[in-house]
Formats: C-alpha cells, structure tokens, sequence
C-alpha cells in the first residue's frame, strides 16, 4: 500500500469511526431514554439496565455503518478537492483508480464489518435482548406495571394500576384477560399486591370482582371476592420454546423457517428479511461508489461542489427508501426477490461504470493549470 493511499486511507477511517460513535451515541441515547425510568423510578438493577442497552447496539450499527462511510468519503475528498491536492496528486501522475483506492478499500472493510453484523452480532444481541426481557417480565414484573399506564404484559393481557404505594402496595388494579376472545374476562379490585412465589409472581387482589363475557349466548358472568390470585408467570413465554421474531433469526433460520404455525404465518417476511441480511452489506460499497463517482469525475469547480455532494445524498437516500420498499413487497410476493438483488447490485455497478472512466483531458488542463497558478 503507497503513502498516498495510507495517507487518505487514515483519513477516512477515522471520520469514519468519529461519524459511526456519533450517530450511534445518537441513537442509543433515544432508545435508552425509555428504559431510565425503569431504573430510577421502579427498581430495575443498574447492571441489567446497561445490559438492555448494550444488546440494542448491533441492531442499528448495520444502518450506521455504511452511512458513516459513505459520510467520510463525501467529507474527505471534498475537502482533498477544495485544498487542490487531488489536483497535486493528478498532476503527479497518480491514475483515477489510485485517487479512488483508498474509499474502495474502506468501502470493503466496513462491508465485511456490516455482514458480521448482519449475519452473527444482529441475531445473538436480539435474541438475548428477548431472552432478558422475557425474563425480566417473570421475574421482575413490579418493573413493568407503571402507574396510571395501561401495561400490555403479553398478548391479549392489559394491566391497570391507579397508584403505587410506597410499600408495595397496589391500589385501583384492572386485569384485562382477551386471550380467548370468545370468552373474556375483567377482574378489578380496589387493592393488591405483587408477592413472589415458588412458581413465579403473582398478584393478589383483595375486595374486587371477576367479569366474564360469553359472546356466544351475550351472558355476563359476575363474581365478587374478597380475595383473588392472578398468576403472572403464565403471561410470560418460555424463553426456549417461545417463537422467535425475525431479528433474532440467523440467516439459515430465516432462509428455511421451521414448522412453527407463526413461523408458517409469516413465512414470505422471514425469506424477504433472511435476503435482505445477504443485500444490505452490499449497499455500503455502493455509497463509497456514488460519493467517488460524484466528486472525481467531471469538471473541477472552485465554487464548490455543492451540486454533486446534493445529487450523492439525493441518491444514497432514493437508495434507502428503494431497498425498504423492495423488502416490504418480497415480504408480501416472494417473485419480488430478484428485484431486491438487482436494486442492490445495478447502482452498484452503474457506479462503478461512471468511476472508470477517466476524466476528460480536455478537464484536466484548466485544473492543472490552476494548480500551477496558485
């Protein structure tokens, strides 16, 4: 590798790296702020708070990184054009290809850091983040039951508390039961508790009533109770048998679902996701491509190059918005699956086409000519 090449290479790696912990810090600050008040304000441990917000780190550093660098080449060779040296480094005789290696060679290393993502680091954080909030749910349930909230626990479950005593105890407690819709089920109560047992936790409502609808004879059911038990641990899933969501899936998961009946219902978005794990890396190299292709061909400007960063940007976001729409449709239509490959690989290429042409002499002569003016 030349001391040309090491020089922009040093460069762009570390904006990239600056630009990748900025945005990041960005977005993990948003997500963790919803959390906080879990542990200020009901008691989750410090120690399982920062390792929610660890485990949610992979799942947007696979958005972040190829920005990043698609950011640094802008940045950089914008600045490299504006303080002439790419002007210098071409009148020295360094070919197109050799002003361009750097970026490739950035574009490829954070190409293979986005596949580790996105094949390996994306499932095993996600699975664990479901995992600890499934466990969480069970064994920490007094953290999710806020105060004047309507709290889904789980799927077709509703919990209400009107107010939190300081010593633990509930007043104002709605218990919502829609999992058999044929026959729901409301229990309120003017006081409980949340005690733990052998089996798991469990609420204990004192001075309430139990209402169970029969949709089909429209018969109301009411009992009234002085004291009644909701086990909580049965709203929670079992870690090792629950059904996992998409992003907690690795490639060959997603590729080939399994037999769950969940895993049928959704069969064409697990397939669509599983190819997008395989087609999102490669956008990476195709951001570094469009940033060259737009500041190292056509005419020199001394002005600036505003028009060209704008039409690179323009294009990197049309990409984005083309990459999430091609998987929203292979999700529904499977026969949209080679769209997504060619979306992914056409830019690509048209990119690489424009990059290889050689800038026209007749554009070289008045920039060498600046050059030897200044």
């Amino acid at each position: 590798m030349g001391s040309i090449t090491r020089y922009i290479l040093g460069q762009l790696v570390t904006l990239t790296i600056f630009v990748t912990i900025g945005l990041t810090f960005a977005i993990w600050l948003t997500q963790s702020l919803r959390l906080i008040d879990y542990m200020v304000n009901r008691g989750l441990p410090a120690t399982t708070f920062f390792a929610f917000v660890a485990l949610l780190l992979p799942s947007f550093l696979g958005i972040v990184l190829p920005i990043a660098a698609f950011c640094a080449v802008l940045f950089i060779y914008n600045k490299l054009l504006m303080e002439s040296e790419l002007v210098v480094l071409r009148a020295a005789g360094v070919s197109h290809f050799g002003l361009a290696r750097p970026a490739i060679i950035l574009g490829l290393g954070t190409m293979a850091l986005v596949y580790l993502v996105s094949l390996y680091l994306l499932p095993l954080s996600y699975r664990n983040f479901k995992d600890l909030q499934n466990e969480i749910r069970n064994d920490h349930s007094a953290v999710l039951l806020q105060e004047g909230v309507f709290n889904t626990i789980s799927d077709g479950i509703t919990v209400y508390v009107r107010e939190r005593g300081n010593d633990g105890e509930l007043r104002g407690i709605l218990v919502h039961d829609n999992r058999d819709e044929l026959r729901p089920v409301t229990m309120m109560a003017e006081r409980g508790a949340l005690v733990a047992s052998d089996t798991g936790p469990r609420v204990v409502m004192v001075n309430g009533n139990r209402q169970e609808f029969n949709r089909d004879d429209g018969q109301l059911s009411l009992l009234y109770f002085d004291s009644y038990t909701v086990e909580l641990d049965q709203l929670g899933d079992n870690a090792a048998g629950r059904w996992r969501e998409p992003k907690e899936r690795y490639i060959h998961e997603l590729l080939w679902p399994d037999s769950h009946p969940a895993s049928q219902r959704f069969y064409r978005g697990l397939i669509a996701e599983g190819h997008q794990r395989l087609i999102g890396p490669l956008y990476t190299v195709t951001f570094v491509l469009v940033a060259l292709a737009a500041l190292l061909t056509g005419e020199f400007n001394r002005r600036g190059q505003t028009r060209r960063i704008m039409v690179a940007m323009l294009c990197v976001a049309a990409l984005e918005g083309l990459t999430l729409s091609l998987q929203d449709l292979a999700g529904r239509h499977l026969e949209i699956v080679p769209a997504m490959y060619a979306g992914a690989i056409l830019p690509l290429i048209t990119a690489l086409v424009i990059l290889a042409r050689n800038p026209r002499r007749r554009a070289q002569l008045p920039v060498a000519a600046e050059a030897a003016a200044q």
